[in-house]
């Protein structure tokens, strides 16, 4: 005789709060991740193009001779 289970009992788990927890969780830290490292790209980025800049003097609009 085969025995009648309902649906509900049947299942091996359910989607409850504590998963929607631990999938909210794992999304605020992909987020919070996903920002530190544009933080840190942005100053990389700032300083190598700050240090890569060289002051170059102001044009008097006159060319340049040649020869002395």
């Amino acid at each position: 005789m085969t025995k009648i289970i309902p649906e509900d009992k049947a299942r091996q788990g359910h989607w409850g709060w504590h998963a929607l927890r631990i999938l909210i969780a794992g999304l605020l830290l992909a987020f919070i991740a996903w920002a530190a490292v544009e933080i840190y790209g942005e100053m990389i980025k700032s300083q190598a193009t700050s240090e890569q800049t060289v002051p170059q003097a102001p044009a008097t609009g006159q060319k340049p001779t040649q020869g002395g």
